[in-house]
């Protein structure tokens, strides 16, 4: 847990493969950045040939090396302040709604959304749970 605006925080970051099945989970405390947990879930992944949609908090220029550097490509708009700004293909990035409609289904379960568990392992398992009760419907 870490401490934002809002107070005791759990950011929850998450990969899913073209048809919105979860691939991957981490937690980072709620006052981290996403582009700074990103890479991490990023790395435990091939990312050969693999376009990573994401959204502008994610278009840090260490991120998006990352990417290319390990041979994918991404679809991640620019910030409108960017002072480098790149082409984005918005048509793919209307495809980043898979992610939010996995986060969608996952607030389905009470526990995820209320988060009772106090620690981060706990909390983790229960979310692996509710992915795998996604995955069965």
């Amino acid at each position: 847990m870490g401490r934002s605006r809002g107070g005791l925080t759990t950011k929850v970051h998450a990969l899913v493969d073209g048809l919105g099945n979860p691939l991957k989970f981490s937690l980072s405390g709620g006052q981290v950045h996403d582009s700074i947990a990103a890479p991490e879930l990023l790395r435990t992944v091939d990312l050969t040939d693999v376009n990573v949609i994401a959204d502008k908090a994610y278009g840090a220029e260490k991120l998006r090396d990352q990417i290319t550097s390990a041979h994918g490509t991404y679809t991640i708009p620019p910030k409108a302040n960017a002072q480098n700004p790149w082409d984005c293909d918005y048509f793919t990035y209307c495809e980043r709604h898979l992610i939010e409609d996995f986060f969608n289904q996952m607030k389905n379960f009470r526990r995820f959304a209320t988060r009772y568990d106090k620690l981060a392992t706990s909390f983790l398992s229960t979310i692996h749970i509710c992915a795998i009760m996604i995955l069965l419907k």
